[in-house]
């Protein structure tokens, strides 16, 4: 049995520990969260505790599922963590992919753990398959799009701005950027050209829109380099109309080989982003203590993990090849 940790409670914490219980492979040690466990109450009989008394349990944990937002949250936790424990994350922000990577991987290999970071299906899954498409494919240049869907990590990064009750955010991507990129076109496309965000925003009595608006629009990363539009509207009107959290995205490619045009194309469609974050988030745990028992360390992306290492030792070849 591999024991986890899972770290955070919020929509993400509540599926990955769903899974974990449905599992033969996980036991949970515990919830640990920066809310007052004594609040809280798990269908599954789950225990919590606050946040920092993880620490107690070293030597007990085998993997610590990081399910915090990713907008401040996962880069200091996990580098907090990575001294003390193997951990698994779903840090969502590309832009500062590379910086978090370097400070995991001297956490990580000082505390002689193995951190697997970026893990869920973009950056993850996704980061797999833009890599493979340049790879076989090297006269294309792969593309990405998302939506239309709800993002997590956007929408939990307008909630932490003050004055905001609750918030879902909508990245929609430009259907006729996706054609021109379909047929072969598209080069020199920026982040503006290929995706639009819709925010629903339901906001305190007396709050500053207008301010509130600037902060969303001008927020570095998460909004800034893309077409964006902010309804308010009420809380009730925002929990009733926008409780699903659905999402979708496409990887493509697009190029010649020996004179003949060619394209390859992966996509998926969700009707819970974060339930399937979770099982992709739980399958790397399950490859975490897997590769950990067989004493590597470090930082690691989906790219340097391999697939077969999600199947703890099963003999893959027969199944899949």
């Amino acid at each position: 049995m591999i024991k986890i940790a899972i770290v955070g409670y919020g929509n993400l914490g509540r599926a990955c520990e769903k899974i974990a219980v449905g599992s033969k492979d996980f036991e949970i040690a515990g919830i640990f969260t920066r809310r007052n466990p004594a609040e809280l109450v798990s269908p599954y009989g789950t225990a919590f505790f606050r946040q920092d008394e993880i620490f107690g349990f070293d030597g007990v944990i085998d993997v610590a599922v990081i399910c915090t937002g990713s907008a401040n949250d996962v880069t200091e936790l996990g580098v907090k963590l990575a001294r003390s424990f193997n951990t698994v994350d779903s840090f969502d922000t590309h832009a500062r992919m590379s910086t978090y990577y370097a400070d995991m991987s001297r956490a990580a290999s000082n505390g002689g753990h193995l951190c697997f970071i970026g893990i869920g299906w973009d950056p993850g899954l996704f980061s797999v398959m833009r890599a493979l498409f340049a790879g076989v494919l090297p006269s294309g240049a792969p593309y990405t799009f998302w939506g239309r869907g709800v993002s997590q990590g956007h929408s939990e990064a307008i909630r932490r701005i003050d004055g905001v009750i609750d918030a879902k955010q909508y990245t929609v991507p430009k259907a006729e950027t996706l054609e021109l990129v379909r047929s072969g076109g598209g080069e020199k496309l920026c982040d503006r050209d290929k995706h639009s965000r819709e925010c629903y925003v339901a906001v305190e009595d007396g709050a500053d829109k207008s301010l509130i608006e600037s902060k969303i629009k001008t927020m570095p990363n998460y909004f800034e380099p893309y077409d964006t539009a902010v309804h308010f509207v009420g809380l009730e009107e925002l929990r009733k109309n926008h409780s699903e959290m659905p999402h979708a995205g496409i990887v493509l490619s697009s190029g010649e080989v020996n004179g003949k045009m060619q394209r390859v194309e992966f996509s998926l469609k969700l009707d819970s982003n974060p339930d399937f974050t979770a099982s992709v988030l739980m399958a790397y745990a399950r490859a975490n203590a897997y590769l950990a028992a067989k004493g590597e360390t470090g930082a690691r992306t989906a790219l340097d993990i391999p697939v077969s290492a999600l199947f703890a030792g099963d003999d893959v070849i027969k199944r899949f090849v």
